[in-house]
């Protein structure tokens, strides 16, 4: 993936319409989120049926969105009555690549956050 080594990354815990672009993400962050969009930080949102997700995060000099629709199956999405889930870039990874996160051990963290 494209991510910095220390990005924060943030998932957002309920489907977005993903025609959504650069401009209407990033209002949704600062909105809704109450985040900053040029913080450096990566902004994950999926579809209604979890089938698609766009990460949005600002590089510096501009925003970088990519986009990934699975062809089979849906991303696991841990659940949060928050709103936004932050989780780690390995868990991203795990989610990004399709795979169900909950039947993978990760190695303990000091802070650790999906399943919580």
């Amino acid at each position: 993936m494209i991510l910095g080594q220390h990005m924060k990354v943030f998932l957002w815990s309920d489907f977005v319409d993903l025609r959504k672009g650069f401009d209407g993400l990033s209002a949704l962050v600062q909105e809704v989120l109450k985040e900053d969009p040029f913080s450096g930080r990566c902004f994950v949102f999926k579809n209604r049926r979890s089938n698609r997700i766009k990460l949005l995060m600002w590089d510096g000099t501009g925003f970088v969105l990519a986009y990934k629709r699975l062809d089979t199956g849906t991303f696991f999405w841990p659940r949060s009555s928050s709103g936004k889930i932050h989780v780690t870039q390995a868990e991203l990874g795990l989610i990004f690549d399709g795979m169900d996160w909950r039947r993978v051990a990760l190695k303990q963290t000091n802070n650790p956050t999906i399943g919580a």
